[in-house]
C-alpha cells in the first residue's frame, strides 16, 4: 500500500538571550529537515540555511531504497564542504556549525541521516521510542555507565555536543533505514524542546493531538511554558495511505532562520563571488511575488517575537519547492541544479538534459544539453517508459553512456522487427525514417556488431541484449555506514560546542 506524508513544521525564537533564531527546519511531501545552527559559533543561522538549502532538492527526487542513503550521504557532504568554502571566504562565518536530521520518503521506507543532538521521535501504536542516539557529551558519560538516564536530562553540560557539521572532514552522520507504516507519527525537534521537555510530555502531546500541526504548535507551547533558553523548532509527520479520499496538502513548510530571511527579502544580483554568497546567505533569500499562481505556494512561519504562546504563520503565494530551496539556500541551490544531468524524451527522440526536471512557473530548470538520433518509438515498450518518466545520471559521461545503452537497443530492436521478431514487449515498429520496413536491407556501420549476451534487468529483464559496462538503472546497494557507539575509547567535548 502506497504512503504519503502529512507533515507540518513551527519554530519559535525561545525565551533565552539569543537575538535571532538559528534553527532551520524544511518539511515536504518527501523530505523533513531540520538544522540547528550552533549557538556558540558565529553565523549559526546561516549555517542551518545552506544545510537545508542543499538537502532541500531532494524533495523532488524520485528516489529508490537502495539509492536513499548515498543520496543523504552525498548531499550532507556537498553541504559540509559548502560551510568549509564560505568560513574560508568570509571571516565573519568563522566556526560556524549544525546539527542536521533529515528524513526522506523512498516508496514505503524512511531513509534517515543525523548528526548532533537533534532528535527524531516515533510513535507506532503503543510504543513511543528515541530513533537517535545523541552525539553529545553527556550521551557518552551515559554510555559508560558514569551518569543514569535520568541525570543526564539536567547535567549542566548536556548542551555540549561531540559530532556536527562543522566543515571538517570527519563529521559523518550516522544513517538508516526503515519502514514507515501507516499510522506511524514522527516528530523531529531541536534541543529547545528535549532539553526542557521530558520525553513523557513530549509522547502525551503526540498521542493526544489531532493533526500534526495541532502536535507542532503544542509541543512550542509547552516549551515555551517550561521557559526554553533556545529556538525551538519542531517538525511533525503522519504517516498515511497515499490511495486514500483525504490526501495531504504537498504544500512544502519552511521554518526558522531561513523563513525569517525569506520574509525579510529584496530582489538583489546574484552574488558572484564565494564570500559575497556566503555573506547574502545571512541577510537575504531570492523569491517571488505574491502575484504567482496560488497553486504554486510555500508556507513560511517566521517565530513571533518573544511570544510565549502564539505561532504567527505567514503564506507567500506563488512560491514553488524550488523558490523554497533558494530561500533555504540561496545561491547555492540553482548551482547545484545545474550540475545536474538526466536523460528524457524530447521531440520524439532521445536527449540529454542539464538542469533538473522541474518548472518555475513558465521558467524551465532545465535545458537540452545534447539531442540524439535515437527515437524513442524505436525502443521496446518498457524502455520507452523509462526514458518518458526521465532516467537520473550522475554526470554527462554517465548521460552519454545511457544514450550510447538506448542507440544499441533502438539498432538491436530494428534488426529484429525486420526478420518480424517482436522486440520484447515493444509492438512491431511501424515503419518510419528510422524504422526499416519488413525486407528492407539495414546497413550496419563497420565496427558495430551486436553481440547476444543479456543487458541488466534494471533495464530489459527478458530480451536478449547487449551486456553495457554502466547500468542503466542504478541497481547498486549501497550499505549504511556503522552508526558510532560511544565507550570508553570515545573523547568527550571533541568540538566543545554548544547548540
Amino acid at each position: 500500500m502506497a504512503i504519503a506524508l502529512r507533515y507540518a513544521a513551527r519554530s519559535d525564537l525561545g525565551l533565552g538571550p539569543k537575538a535571532r533564531n538559528e534553527d532551520s527546519g524544511y518539511a515536504g511531501p518527501n523530505l523533513l529537515v531540520l538544522a540547528d545552527g550552533m549557538g556558540g559559533h558565529a553565523a549559526g543561522d546561516v549555517a542551518s540555511s545552506m544545510i537545508v538549502g542543499e538537502l532541500a532538492p531532494l524533495d523532488a527526487e524520485d528516489v529508490t531504497a537502495d539509492q536513499a542513503i548515498g543520496l543523504l550521504e552525498d548531499a550532507l557532504r556537498s553541504a559540509n564542504t559548502k560551510l568549509t568554502t564560505a568560513m574560508r571566504d568570509n571571516a565573519d562565518l568563522t566556526g560556524m556549525g549544525s546539527t542536521t536530521i533529515v528524513m526522506l520518503r523512498t516508496g514505503n521506507k524512511l531513509a534517515m541521516a543525523h548528526i548532533g543532538d537533534s532528535r527524531a521521535f516515533m510513535l507506532r501504536g503503543d510504543t513511543f521510542s528515541q530513533i537517535t542516539k545523541d552525539h553529545s557529551f553527556v550521551q557518552q558519560l551515559v554510555d559508560e555507565g558514569r551518569i543514569s538516564k535520568e541525570e543526564a536530562g539536567h547535567h549542566p553540560q548536556r548542551s555540549v555536543v561531540t559530532r556536527v557539521m562543522t566543515g571538517q572532514p570527519d563529521d559523518e552522520p550516522d544513517t538508516s533505514l526503515r519502514e514507515a507504516k501507516i499510522g506511524d507519527r514522527f516528530l523531529l525537534c531541536s534541543d529547545g524542546l528535549s532539553d526542557f521537555v521530558g520525553a513523557d510530555v513530549i509522547e502525551e502531546i503526540l498521542r493526544e493531538a489531532a493533526t500534526p500541526a495541532d502536535a507542532a504548535e503544542r509541543c512550542i507551547e509547552v516549551a515555551l511554558k517550561a521557559s526554553t533558553r533556545d529556538n525551538v523548532t519542531v517538525i511533525v509527520a503522519d504517516v498515511v495511505d497515499a490511495d486514500g479520499d483525504d490526501l495531504p496538502p504537498t504544500v512544502p513548510q519552511v521554518v526558522g532562520a531561513a523563513a525569517s530571511r525569506s520574509l525579510r527579502t529584496q530582489t538583489r544580483p546574484i552574488p558572484t563571488s564565494p564570500a559575497a554568497k556566503a555573506a547574502a546567505l545571512s541577510r537575504e533569500a531570492t523569491g517571488r511575488g505574491a502575484a504567482a499562481d496560488a497553486d504554486d505556494e510555500v508556507e513560511l512561519a517566521e517565530q513571533a517575537p518573544r511570544s510565549r504562546r502564539s505561532r504567527i504563520i505567514r503564506r507567500v503565494a506563488g512560491a514553488v519547492v524550488i523558490v523554497a530551496v533558494l530561500a533555504a539556500g540561496g545561491y547555492a541551490a540553482w548551482a547545484w541544479s545545474q550540475r545536474q544531468f538526466y536523460v528524457a524524451a524530447e521531440a520524439g527522440s532521445v536527449a540529454i538534459f542539464r538542469g533538473v526536471s522541474q518548472d518555475l512557473g513558465p521558467i524551465s530548470l532545465s535545458q537540452v544539453e545534447i539531442q540524439s538520433d535515437v527515437a524513442v518509438s524505436d525502443l521496446p515498450v518498457d524502455v520507452q517508459g523509462s526514458v518518458e518518466r526521465t532516467i537520473p545520471a550522475r554526470d554527462l559521461a554517465d548521460a552519454e553512456a545511457k544514450v550510447q545503452q538506448l542507440r544499441v537497443e533502438a539498432i538491436r530492436c530494428q534488426l529484429m522487427a525486420v526478420t518480424g521478431t517482436p522486440c520484447g514487449t515493444t509492438p512491431a515498429p511501424t515503419p518510419s525514417a528510422t524504422t526499416p520496413t519488413p525486407g528492407a536491407t539495414t546497413p550496419l556501420t563497420p565496427g558495430t556488431g551486436i553481440p547476444t549476451t543479456s543487458l541488466p534487468s534494471t533495464l530489459l529483464p527478458s530480451l536478449p541484449v547487449p551486456t553495457m559496462t554502466t547500468p542503466l538503472l542504478p541497481s547498486t546497494p549501497l550499505t549504511p555506514p556503522p552508526v558510532a557507539a560511544g565507550g570508553q575509547d570515545a573523547q568527550p567535548a571533541l568540538k566543545g560546542m554548544t547548540s
